[in-house]
């Protein structure tokens, strides 16, 4: 036992990664780090992380028993290595299979359907026969079930009909298992207590209820010995990555070396698996719903020795064969894994205290747990998937990888009594469990505490954990999409019809409800009354997107004018003419679809009505066919009741000695002699109309004369901050064409003028000041460009002091580090945009400037900031001119007021985004771009009936860069529905996850950040609790069932709760925190989705004959091949990592070198080869930065090396230095938490 219990000490000592935005640890010194601001990073990391000295003497360089740290990597061997307490489909699918039997498969039923072949690796969807994952509206429905009750085989599937009911996902959580047959003695779901149970992770584990027990018993049985012998050290992330083997020259992790085989297994075609279930309880699970199930679990036919990948659609996790597998020790792990540094030493990459060995995310504050015999549940990811049966490696064929190893989703199972294998590990939370009293060894017979064991028991083999692959995949759900809804046109006239995923590409077709571009709902089934949203918990939320671009092969809303009458709108609640008014009495009047109201129709606006009550001029008026469209607005819809002037464009320089060192000064003025042909216009072959100005500043403010008979620029300087005025009106806004010579002078001139420079000290509110006063002296709206170095600390309005204090994070004090320190930002914020003045911000720090507050402005106004921290011009350059070139071309539209309007019975209650309201109906815009959105959270105020459903318009009011004021409408008609089950068909998850975000992120501007965690969790759990009790059908409670549409909503949740935000590792600023909450706040649905699931590419999979990109695999180390180089991108920053076994020829095609050893980590573009790889890869990275609305620096990431610490932050599937936890962690946490409320 000693032996055993030190191994798993080790085996949990995972190295951390350290985070991407703050700097690099000490020894890291200038290695670019992406923070989320940017550039090179000169200082250290805090000294919570050691400096990297070389391997850890634990952490060997070679490979340990026949593996490597990284070889982890290569193949779907491993896949199944990690066999699941979720056991179930491939990338579980969680829900689309065909409806549970009636009764149970029979134990021994062959299995009917594999998708993979022999040796077949599979690591993105699977093929496109499969059938899809999210049904569309019209397809039964289907709802997923995870079972986390016990380990099943993976595959007795028994396919029946079309699913009907519900697909069940079962899979063992640990000991959440609960069968319908007899209870433990500790009472149903219960193992029997052990006292050797370590607590679970504090803050993790809200006390458990009585059907869900994390308990472990000591173990009865010691374990075979030829299993104790072999504990092999354990890799990186603990286990091999679960599916990806592109290079068949990458060794199998699992193969025949080191003494993880104690016996050869029978060979393939024999292995039966057989486990005798204890008489009093049934074969399978008697809990699954009725109908033709597929519980992944049963024998495999002897056919199929490799990995049989269960069919797409389902959500089933699997119930564990036998009861929860035994496993009590290291004796779990895989040979060759790498040894990991004893418990008492943390490893090199390790941030903080020695991770607790039960695998569970360390707690801020709590001490490592001693390792104890009887600790059960899933590891973490970052521990690495425990293996399943790592140790029962079925013979490969020649020719072919290993066959999968996992006793779920390997081959054939084993014979009856075949002895020696170390028991398997099975789990909540990431403990050990050992063998249960009365288990006959670690396999055969063993009675299951609580839930029928579920089909004869897989091959004895290491320990168990949930499978990855058997957990619902976010790839998977995206490349059924693709495939379900790419190819078709998706035409918007149907109510209430989920759009395509945002990362399927797509063609919209407006017949009368706005594009998806223009508006994303959280729901398309609204539920009738304010109880059953109540009862859901679903939140209610439409993400606007007024201005947004369209593809080529899409038309711009058309312009439609109604002349000096202006718009028809309904006379009672003023919504504006749209598809959903009813024309009546021959077509003189409408009754309004929003309010009920009759309206006259003005005589220049009547048309008969044909035979279906339609006029006959419909389809001529966009505004009765379309939902979306533009009206030109009349002076009544002008401020003031004047036809506006045309916007102005102001650029404002920070001359301070940092900002004039680190090369922005000239920079900038470099740039904005050729930027200014390109200021935005409405018609692009007429010149813009935007005038421009120009002012540069340190302590006091220089303004400058540019009018074009001057034959040189003047410079007017105002010391007098506390009062600021603008010296001339005459010549300080002009237009570019007209004073292109003075204007290219005073550019030439500036970065001279300052180049001596010695004033390190800056002002900021009264830059804003003098910007805001020039607009008005115009009498415009307009846009003031900020480029500013540091913080605010010479004597004027606006003046902050560094307030930087970490030991407030994590307390109830922190909040107020979100909060602006001075009140004087949010006066001028209103100010601005009573004048139109919207302000964008480019900051460029080398330490603290408090963007909590400076970046108040630009936030109140709808700008937007862009940080570059320490910015270095060599490498930085290229993003920051790519980010100024971007925003200053962008259309933009000016002092914009948008209103949403609602049909009876719902109203807009809630606004999140880059704006200023000052009543509770308007959301005032001093400037509305392309890319920003508004969130709309709406809640009942009555009854909405399922014939109407619910409508809403959202009417936005603005002026256009050429000065025309106009009005963009969007409508949106969505379904009603008085049942849940139909609320649950017709959810999108990106979007509700979009609003969380927002929901959360506002939140911590009062309330602690755990608590705001805390919410989230539990509003995850109702909705989920929900539907498992009213729409899904009756099974055990050891089952974890996720409704189609919302499988992903525990992964992606998992990566919004361990942000940085809201989860900081030690290394993250408080600027960036208050820079990422203030960028999320206004981001659509596309880029909130790859910023919090960031998109992983394996380029040696590329095809570069075709334009496809290659499938992207999960976010998990486990799916790095040593062999491989991948992309991956999250909307700020695109990392390009290589694996320390990479192909010579692929190195050379990428970097021009065949040696690992001399690229450039500290390269940011790659090299122009004249190769048809290295084409296709610069272009694919330029499409990709294309589709961002930032542009993304790239980072060459090379293996083991310094900055793969920063590249790791983004691999969210795994457990997170900062404590977040791994997804498979979370997802039996959110089990817990669903039981508890079920209970």
């Amino acid at each position: 036992m000693r032996v055993r219990d030190e191994l798993r000490m080790n085996v949990n000592q995972q190295p951390h990664m350290a985070s991407p935005y703050g700097q690099p640890q000490p020894g890291y010194q200038g290695y670019p780090q992406p923070g989320y601001g940017g550039g090179h990073v000169p200082s250290g990391y805090p000294a919570q992380y050691a400096a990297y000295n070389g391997p850890d003497s634990a952490y060997q360089q070679g490979p340990p028993q026949g593996y490597s740290p990284y070889a982890s990597f290569p193949t779907k061997t491993l896949a199944t290595n990690l066999v699941s307490d979720l056991s179930s489909s491939s990338p579980l699918d969680l829900g689309m299979r065909g409806p549970p039997t009636s009764g149970a498969p029979p134990v021994s039923g062959a299995q009917n359907y594999s998708q993979f072949g022999q040796g077949e690796t599979q690591n993105g969807p699977p093929p496109m026969g499969a059938p899809p994952q999210r049904p569309p509206v019209s397809q039964p429905y289907t709802p997923a079930v995870v079972n986390l009750s016990g380990p099943q085989p993976l595959y007795d599937q028994q396919f029946g009909a079309p699913p009907v009911g519900m697909q069940q996902m079962t899979n063992q959580m640990a000991s959440m298992q609960v069968g319908s047959t007899a209870p433990s003695p500790a009472g149903p779901g219960y193992a029997p207590p052990s006292v050797s149970q370590a607590p679970i992770s504090s803050a993790y584990t809200p006390a458990a209820p009585p059907t869900f027990s994390l308990t472990s018993t000591a173990p009865t049985h010691p374990p075979p010995t030829e299993a104790m012998a072999q504990a092999p050290p354990r890799s990186y992330y603990g286990a091999p990555p679960p599916a990806q083997q592109p290079f068949p020259n990458a060794a199998p992790p699992f193969s025949s070396t080191g003494p993880t085989q104690p016996q050869a297994p029978p060979p393939v075609s024999q292995q039966s698996f057989s486990q005798v279930p204890p008489v009093s309880q049934p074969p399978f699970s008697t809990a699954l719903p009725p109908g033709p199930t597929q519980s992944y679990g049963g024998p495999h036919p002897p056919t199929q020795p490799s990995f049989p990948r269960p069919p797409l659609p389902t959500s089933q996790l699997s119930n564990f064969p036998g009861g929860p597998p035994p496993t009590s020790t290291s004796s779990q792990i895989p040979g060759g894994m790498q040894p990991q540094p004893p418990v008492s030493q943390p490893s090199p990459y390790h941030s903080g205290p020695p991770p607790n060995t039960s695998g569970f995310p360390p707690q801020v504050g709590a001490p490592p747990r001693p390792p104890l015999a009887g600790m059960q549940g899933p590891p973490m990811a970052s521990q690495g998937p425990l293996m399943a049966q790592a140790n029962h490696v079925p013979p490969s064929q020649p020719g072919m990888p290993p066959s999968p190893i996992n006793a779920a989703l390997s081959g054939p199972p084993p014979q009856p009594g075949m002895q020696g294998y170390p028991p398997q590990q099975n789990g909540a939370f990431g403990q050990v469990r050992g063998p249960q009293p009365g288990y006959a060894g670690p396999y055969s017979g063993q009675p299951n505490y609580g839930v029928p064991p579920a089909a004869p028991a897989p091959a004895p083999t290491a320990p168990k954990r949930l499978d990855p692959d058997s957990i619902p995949s976010p790839i998977q759900v995206i490349e059924d999409d693709k495939a379900n809804k790419g190819s078709e046109p998706f035409t918007t006239g149907v109510r209430g019809q989920a759009p395509p995923l945002v990362t399927t590409k797509f063609q919209a077709r407006d017949q009368g409800n706005a594009s998806p571009r223009y508006i994303r709902c959280t729901a398309y089934n609204m539920p009738c009354n304010a109880d059953m949203a109540k009862q859901s918990q679903v939140p209610l939320a439409a993400v606007i997107k007024p201005l947004a671009t369209l593809p080529p092969d899409e038309s711009p809303p058309y312009l439609v004018d109604h002349g000096e009458s202006g718009p028809i709108r309904c006379n009672r609640c003023k919504a504006y003419m749209c598809p959903y008014m009813q024309f009546i009495e021959g077509g003189r009047r409408f009754q309004c679809g929003f309010c009920s109201c009759v309206t006259e129709v003005p005589p220049h606006y009547f048309q008969h009505l044909d035979h279906t009550g339609k006029r006959v001029d419909c389809y001529d008026r966009p505004e009765l066919s379309m939902g979306s469209y533009e009206f030109m607005a009349t002076v009544d819809y002008c401020k003031n009741n004047k036809i506006p002037q045309p916007p102005a464009y102001i650029f404002l320089i920070d001359v301070s000695y940092n900002a004039v060192k680190n090369g922005m000064v000239g920079i900038v003025c470099q740039e904005l002699k050729t930027l200014l042909d390109y200021l935005p216009r409405q018609n692009p072959d007429v010149e813009s109309n935007i005038r421009v100005g120009f002012v540069t500043y340190n302590k006091v403010l220089h303004f400058y004369n540019v009018k074009g008979s001057l034959a040189q620029p003047q410079m007017m300087v105002v010391s007098d901050v506390a009062d600021m005025f603008v010296p001339l009106l005459d010549g300080f806004l002009v237009n570019v064409s007209e004073s292109r010579m003075v204007i290219e002078s005073l550019l030439d001139q500036i970065p001279e003028m300052f180049a001596d420079t010695r004033e390190t000290e800056t002002v900021f509110g009264p830059v804003i000041q003098a910007g805001l006063e020039a607009l008005k002296a115009a009498d415009c709206a307009g846009k003031l460009f900020v480029f500013h170095s540091s913080l605010p600390i010479a004597e004027a309005p606006g003046k902050l002091k560094n307030r930087e204090d970490k030991k407030l994070v994590g307390t109830d004090k922190e909040k107020s580090l979100f909060q602006p320190q001075v009140s004087f930002y949010n006066t001028l914020a209103k100010e601005c945009v009573a004048q139109g003045c919207c302000v964008d911000l480019f900051i460029f720090p080398n330490q603290y400037v408090d963007v909590a507050t400076l970046g108040v402005v630009p936030t109140s106004t709808g700008g937007s900031i862009y940080k570059y921290t320490y910015f270095q011009a060599s490498t930085d350059q290229e993003r920051f001119l790519n980010d100024l070139r971007r925003d200053v071309q962008k259309q933009v539209g000016f002092d914009a007021v948008m209103r949403v309007r609602t049909s009876t019975g719902i109203r807009a209650t809630d606004f999140f985004g880059s704006f200023y309201m000052s009543n509770t109906t308007d959301v005032e815009l001093a400037g509305l771009d392309c890319d920003k959105t508004v969130t709309v959270e709406f809640r009942h105020d009555d009854k909405l009936s399922e014939e109407t459903g619910a409508l809403m318009q959202c009417a936005v009011l603005y002026t256009s860069c050429n000065g025309q004021r106009r009005l963009r409408i969007h409508n949106m008609a969505v379904n009603c529905c008085a049942q849940l089950a139909d609320l649950y068909r017709n959810c999108e998850t990106d979007t509700i996850i979009n609003f969380f975000v927002k929901y959360a992120y506002r939140s911590i501007l009062s309330s602690p950040t755990k608590n705001v965690r805390d919410s989230l969790v539990n509003q995850c759990a109702q909705i989920l609790a929900c539907y498992r009790k009213n729409c899904a059908s009756p099974s055990s409670a050891g089952q974890l069932i996720l409704p189609e549409c919302m499988k992903l909503l525990p992964v992606y949740l998992n990566c919004v709760l361990k942000s940085d935000v809201l989860q900081p590792g030690a290394d993250v600023s408080l600027d960036d925190r208050a820079y990422l909450r203030q960028l999320i706040s206004a981001m659509d649905v596309a880029e909130s989705h790859v910023f919090f699931y960031p998109r992983l590419l394996p380029l040696q999979q590329l095809d570069v004959e075709s334009m496809s990109l290659p499938v992207a695999v999960r976010d998990s180390e486990e799916r790095l091949s040593r062999g491989g180089v991948y992309l991956l991108e999250n909307g700020l920053n695109i990392f390009l990592w290589v694996g320390v076994n990479a192909q010579q020829e692929l190195l050379q095609n990428i970097f021009g070198t065949t040696a690992f050893s001399q690229i450039d980590p500290g390269m940011t573009s790659l090299p122009a080869l004249d190769n048809p790889f290295s084409k296709r890869l610069r272009e694919i990275i330029e499409s990709v930065r294309a589709q961002r609305s930032r542009y993304m620096k790239l980072m060459v990431v090379k293996q083991e090396d310094k900055l793969e610490l920063i590249f790791k932050h983004f691999l969210v599937e795994d457990k997170s230095n900062n404590g977040g936890a791994s997804y498979v962690d979370f997802l039996c946490h959110m089990h817990k938490e669903i039981r508890q409320l079920l209970s």
